[in-house]
């Protein structure tokens, strides 16, 4: 059974509607013609916004949606919520409150479980770099900083690479001075898909969006572009 992860840089929920081209071709990774699939907003707070541009995307497509909500009335059996679907994605926000969250719900542990039986995970930005061994994050206040993980994928991750100024700079910063290991970064509309713990496939929303392979050489980061596929063509 494939173990697969869909991180994507950014802009895959309307009112961005060219990137629902994301949301389908992560629905049809389950293999499922009408697919259960489960929102997590922690990272915003459980925020109405989110949850309802999640429905709102998901909606136009042959799929099941749900949302797990840690804010409010949670289900009392998480372990259950989390494994009876078929895909599970993540949304954007504060990933290191996501991650402490998570860890005290015990959710991080169901989420492998679910990630080992085949269940496809993914998100977009705080929803992208949670599921690697590190990544870059704004969740404090002031510069960019590496943040520890779950570590499901090896090495590190940068979402925004394109859209926000200060990401390519630092995640390249970062990697040179090994302060986080090597890794991958997405621009928004853009989406990095890795089956077993291995980039299988980069696919992007929008011709301009890229993925990239950010490597430490002595004291340099050396960034490669990766090959891609516009979906839609």
């Amino acid at each position: 059974m494939k173990k697969q992860i869909l991180a994507i840089g950014g802009m895959a929920l309307p009112p961005d509607l060219d990137n629902l081209l994301l949301v389908e071709y992560f629905l049809r990774q389950t293999g499922k013609r009408k697919p259960k699939v489960a929102f997590i907003g922690t990272a915003h707070g459980d925020a109405e916004t989110g949850r309802l541009r999640f429905y709102a995307g998901f909606s136009q497509f042959s799929c099941t949606p749900t949302h797990l909500p840690l804010f409010a009335r949670t289900p009392r059996d998480l372990e259950s919520f989390v494994l009876e679907q078929d895909a599970i994605y993540v949304g954007g926000g504060n990933t290191r409150s996501l991650l402490a969250v998570w860890r005290d719900w015990g959710l991080d542990t169901h989420l492998r479980t679910a990630w080992e039986r085949g269940i496809v995970l993914g998100g977009a930005s705080a929803g992208s770099i949670c599921w690697f061994e590190h990544g870059v994050t704004d969740s404090i206040a002031g510069p960019l900083t590496a943040l520890p993980c779950l570590g499901f994928l090896p090495g590190s991750n940068c979402p925004h690479y394109d859209s926000e100024t200060r990401r390519r700079p630092t995640f390249q910063k970062l990697v040179a001075r090994g302060a986080m290991p090597d890794g991958y970064a997405a621009d928004d509309g853009a989406a990095l898909h890795f089956i077993d713990g291995k980039l299988a496939h980069v696919v992007a929303s929008l011709p301009r969006a890229k993925g990239y392979r950010v490597t430490r050489s002595g004291k340099r980061a050396i960034e490669r572009r990766l090959p891609m596929r516009v979906l839609g063509r």
